[in-house]
């Protein structure tokens, strides 16, 4: 079992790369690490979160698929692996934790190594919100994870980002409306 695994398996907090900036995450059925990361981050439990996979199949129990279209799925399954999050109809089971105030969660699949081979050790999507204290410039490197959230984070996946320049790009994913570019 490697040591991001252990981590993740007891609701420990990981900070690791995404497409452009460091991420905060754990296990998205684990409410007192979601606590925990909101904490950390002093974000709003009404402004939900995103959830990162490695493949479709992991976000399927955090979806509603009764409200999708076979169409729309084809759609939505186009635009990735990229940095494009989509907001979909989330599962109605679904952690208000997770969901905010809504009745939508953002999700996205990315091709970057890190997550994937965390999403694939765990079978499952982690929880994805940029390692920064609320208001304050997300984290570029591990080492600024490691000078902004000093004894906060539990795991830091020291790796590198994929170079975006800015974050994910978050759209509806059944309309295709941009919601931040």
């Amino acid at each position: 079992m490697s040591a991001v695994y252990k981590v993740f398996q007891e609701g420990g907090i990981i900070a690791y790369p995404t497409e452009a900036v460091f991420g905060l995450g754990c296990d998205p059925d684990n409410s007192q690490a979601i606590e925990k990361l909101l904490n950390i981050k002093n974000r709003s439990k009404e402004k939900g979160l995103i959830l990162l996979a490695g493949d479709f199949k992991q976000l399927l129990p955090y979806l509603d698929i009764s409200k999708i279209s076979k169409e729309q799925i084809d759609t939505i399954l186009s635009r990735w692996p990229n940095a494009i999050t989509q907001v979909l109809p989330a599962n109605p089971a679904l952690s208000s934790l997770l969901t905010g105030r809504f009745k939508s969660i953002a999700v996205r699949i990315t091709d970057h190594e890190d997550v994937v081979a965390l999403c694939l050790q765990t079978n499952k999507p982690i929880v994805s919100t940029s390692a920064n204290l609320s208001g304050q410039a997300p984290a570029l490197t591990w080492q600024q994870v490691a000078e902004q959230l000093s004894g906060k984070v539990d795991y830091i996946i020291k790796s590198t980002t994929s170079g975006l320049l800015k974050p994910s790009t978050i759209i509806d994913g059944l309309t295709g409306e941009v919601l931040r570019n």
